[in-house]
């Protein structure tokens, strides 16, 4: 018994649609990303206990080198939305940081609880048309969940008003998600 491929319905992404949109929304994710933990070090920096910041930093630089490099090899177009992200990644990452390290650190755990499922689902229907792409996803998901327990590990969950922060930032991901797939 063998396994029929799923059916495209209409409105349907192309296999080239679809790791477009994919490397789109990364690339901006990873920017932004990038943003926050900028923001945050302009205000944690210069602590010792800045180390993880630093370090979580320092893989977001290498993920979006990679999201770079795929929006240049493949010729897509970036997120229209790209200033925004720059000021808002910032913004928040200042912002969680002046609330105190450990609201640093419980903005860290609800941005990566989110992009861990988005990962997850885009790896899901990337299937086995795209490999390397994949392969790439899987790996950086890897690194996003390490940053999500690092934040826990740091007293993410110390944060004043934790749940209510987590629940803020989540949302305004999975609206900044929805955004840079389509803008």
């Amino acid at each position: 018994m063998s396994l029929a491929a799923p059916k495209e319905l209409p409105g349907d992404l192309s296999r080239e649609d679809l790791a477009a949109r994919i490397i789109r929304v990364d690339h901006a994710g990873e920017y932004g990303a990038r943003r926050i933990y900028e923001g945050q070090l302009a205000v944690l920096g210069h602590r010792a206990d800045a180390a993880p910041i630093r370090h979580m930093a320092e893989q977001e630089r290498r993920h979006l080198q990679a999201f770079d490099q795929l929006i240049a090899e493949r010729k897509v177009r970036p997120s229209a939305l790209h200033p925004l992200w720059h000021v808002a990644g910032y913004a928040l990452g200042a912002a969680t940081a002046l609330m105190g390290r450990e609201a640093a650190m419980a903005c860290t755990v609800a941005v990566e609880e989110v992009i861990d499922e988005h990962y997850a689902r885009q790896a899901e229907a990337l299937g086995q048309e795209e490999p390397e792409l994949k392969t790439l996803i899987e790996e950086f998901r890897r690194e996003e969940v390490e940053h999500r327990d690092t934040g826990l590990a740091e007293g993410a969950e110390r944060a004043p008003a934790y749940e209510l922060l987590k629940g803020a930032i989540k949302a305004g991901s999975r609206l900044a998600i929805w955004l840079a797939e389509r803008v």
